[in-house]
């Protein structure tokens, strides 16, 4: 099962795939004939369905948003305004809408994420930032994927810190075997399903949570069952209990899934779902404006009882707010449903109260964290990209080490075996600068680590690790994220070996399965897991990576295996490996400046037919030196200028000068005498 849905940048990325289908579905479901139209009804506008006039109808709106996750500061030159702005316009839109009828406002999870603002919201004493901010606003609250990805001790805490108390909802997790959940599902305050009562109706509301859950995030003890028979069954004992108007807020990573589920259900009467980042809108709505949407806003969908069902979703990080007006007839059956997706204007005045007890304090301790001292280094840290992407450096040394490291002290309370090595992708680390001896602060780490890539770990065949390093050095000598940087092995490899072909457009289909570049793996124990380019056969090798790599993100092929999440980023896991396993001092002796040779070029007997070996320029090379040493004679530095003299390089630049040669360029040796 794959882990999580990210780019090749080692960024996540939102999952979007199948909306055009989506689309089509939704042109068809809107293809009402007129004839269909029952007798005494009339026919709104884009997105709406027929409306039955009845005196005994009652109108609910349903005020909902998705995937806050921790967009508290905002930044409005990105188009991000911020829970402050959120908050107000939400409160603006319930008094108008508390004018006309009852009012329902809900979210559909992933209320918070890994970032510096969520780290400084757990650092603090009390409730969480996100907590206070979005205490009060909400009836109930869907729990998505991201609510557990720091574990369930974290997820009760955001939960307990709400005042007053709302239910947070999901009918297929089983939190009996966490303490400090299971202790606020009897309170009530976790559970499958709530009924709210608003204007003298009850509205019941159930959510559910991807079954991926356990792939994506780290629930640890709280288990995950199938969606559709959890939501019925809740559904269908509402009904018993006299409730006829009945939503459900989901959270299932794309607007898709939440389509096909509505089409075997019955029983619900409206879907917000989650997870997705999708935009529904119609003409004239303020929801990202000039960005194309997956369909109508709503859209319908077909119950498996034939029932029209309205299916609603937003664009997250408190950048748009779903208005959803519904109309039910006496005996709970919608017939009619129209709204809008409005955006949160970026130059609107911001809640005060929220400014004053969130926003104000968290962007002064966000300034102070960034700045935070958290150790010295003795060495420069070599962290530029084409560097970083072609060769061992001390800053991928340092990485993969934090995540080896850390994972093996948070393993245990995991159940796993700690790992014995780490492997993680050039690409993935991104200040694209030398760090000077010096200093290290936590804002040190944000500018190396700055994804929220989530350290995981799980047991790899060997045969999968020898692949997964063939793979990482094909792009060689040409720079390229997919460089791997090791902890707990060694690895050698030969330059002019064949590498690995992979059609990374097409879902890193193998063009050519071969590659003999990787000539061997040997773990710090001594344990040989790859000789003369052969593996040997043994007990799985345990790997810690994060989980953009563990899902296949670089072509790494470990998509099917299982990997356990541990609860912390990479960046959390470097910055605790720098403050306490290192006890604050990076060493020129542990973590020299040309990376230590964890993976290391070994030319093999064969002589490429061009005569020549290939070298990566490191930190402090000259042509002098490099002839010196490869040729025997470091006056013989001008064969080697010869043959690379205007030389296109990766990421652009040739060798014009003889005293002017960088850090990452890859010089063809010439083989003489």
């Amino acid at each position: 099962m794959a882990v999580s849905e990210l780019n090749d940048a080692g960024m996540r990325r939102r999952r979007v795939g199948g909306v055009r289908w989506v689309t089509a579905a939704v042109a068809v479901l809107l293809a009402v004939p007129l004839a269909a139209v029952p007798s005494g009804a009339q026919t709104d506008g884009e997105g709406a369905e027929p409306t039955l006039i009845s005196a005994d109808s009652v109108t609910v709106t349903i005020l909902h948003n998705n995937d806050g996750e921790s967009k508290l500061l905002g930044d409005v030159e990105s188009g991000f305004p911020g829970v402050a702005r959120f908050v107000a316009a939400m409160r603006e839109l319930q008094a108008a809408a508390a004018e006309a009828g009852p009012v329902v406002t809900l979210t559909s999870g992933d209320n918070f994420l890994a970032s510096l603002e969520l780290g400084v919201s757990l650092d603090r004493e009390g409730p969480m930032y996100d907590t206070v901010a979005l205490s009060g606003l909400y009836d109930a609250m869907a729990l998505g994927n991201h609510d557990f990805d720091f574990g369930p001790d974290v997820t009760a805490r955001f939960i307990e810190g709400f005042d007053p108390a709302i239910p947070f909802l999901s009918a297929n997790i089983d939190v009996s075997a966490e303490p400090a959940l299971a202790a606020l599902a009897e309170r009530g305050l976790v559970a499958p399903s709530t009924v709210i009562e608003t204007g003298g109706d009850r509205i019941g509301v159930i959510g559910a949570v991807t079954p991926w859950l356990p792939n994506i995030s780290s629930p640890r003890k709280v288990t995950v069952s199938a969606v559709l028979p959890a939501v019925q069954a809740e559904a269908d004992r509402l009904a018993q209990d006299g409730v006829n108007k009945i939503i459900l807020v989901s959270h299932l990573q794309d607007v898709n899934e939440e389509v096909a589920l509505v089409a075997e259900l019955t029983g619900v009467d409206v879907v917000i779902a989650g997870g997705g980042d999708d935009l529904l809108a119609n003409s004239g709505d303020t929801c990202q404006p000039g960005e194309e949407p997956v369909a109508p806003y709503p859209m319908w969908v077909d119950d498996a009882a034939g029932s029209r069902v309205p299916v609603v979703t937003a664009p997250g990080a408190y950048r748009c707010i779903g208005k959803l007006e519904v109309t039910f007839d006496a005996d709970g059956n919608v017939t009619a449903a129209a709204g809008a997706s409005i955006g949160v204007a970026l130059d609107r005045d911001p809640d005060a109260e929220v400014q004053s007890a969130v926003v104000d304090p968290l962007t002064a301790e966000v300034a102070l964290v960034e700045s935070t001292q958290i150790g010295t280094s003795t060495v420069e840290l070599e962290g530029r990209k084409p560097v970083l992407r072609s060769q061992s450096t001390n800053v991928g040394s340092l990485m993969a080490d934090a995540l080896r490291v850390r994972g093996a002290h948070l393993a245990p309370g995991f159940g796993v075996k700690a790992p014995q090595v780490a492997v993680t992708n050039g690409g993935g680390l991104r200040n694209d600068s030398v760090i000077g001896a010096g200093v290290v602060t936590v804002g040190t780490t944000w500018d190396i680590a700055p994804f929220n890539n989530v350290l995981v770990t799980g047991p790899v065949p060997r045969a999968t690790l020898a692949e997964l390093l063939e793979r990482a050095l094909s792009a060689l000598p040409r720079a390229s994220g997919q460089f791997p940087h090791v902890s707990g092995m060694t690895v050698t490899y030969d330059p002019v070996g064949t590498a690995q072909g992979v059609d990374r457009e097409s879902d890193c289909e193998l063009i050519e399965p071969s590659g003999t570049r990787l000539r061997s793996v040997t773990l710090d124990d001594g344990t040989e897991v790859v000789r003369d380019g052969e593996v040997i056969e043994g007990d799985p090798v345990v790997l810690a990576t994060v989980d953009f790599l563990a899902n296949g993100g670089d072509c790494y092929p470990l998509g099917d295996l299982a990997f356990t999440r541990l609860g912390v980023t990479y960046q959390q896991a470097l910055a605790d490996y720098i403050a306490e396993d290192l006890n604050g001092e990076i060493s020129a002796a542990q973590y020299p400046v040309d990376g230590g040779n964890r993976v290391m070029a070994q030319v093999s007997g064969e002589v490429p037919e061009d005569d020549f070996l290939l070298y990566t320029v490191q930190p402090g090379d000259f042509l002098w030196k490099i002839a010196a040493l490869h040729l025997g004679n470091g006056a013989s530095w001008p064969l080697i200028f010869e043959a690379n003299k205007g030389r296109e390089q990766a990421y652009g630049g040739a060798l014009t000068d003889p005293d002017l040669i960088l850090v990452g360029w890859v010089l063809r040796i010439p083989l003489v005498g």
